[in-house]
């Protein structure tokens, strides 16, 4: 369970960088996003999703 919630505070931290360091640029990032269909969205989560499953893979 330790490892679950260094894990998840470590994305909070890597998630959180972009937004703290280039405001404007992530805000048009997240307006681009939500102009975009479910489908890009979907296939972008997927492709988030499965490369964090080979990332995982290949570390153990």
């Amino acid at each position: 369970m330790d490892k679950l919630l260094a894990a998840l505070a470590l994305v909070m931290v890597i998630e959180g960088i972009w937004p703290f360091l280039a405001p404007e640029t992530f805000r048009r990032a997240l307006m681009l996003m939500a102009s975009e269909g479910n489908g890009a969205l979907r296939l972008a989560g997927l492709v988030s999703m499965l490369s964090g499953v080979g990332l995982l893979y290949w570390i153990n």
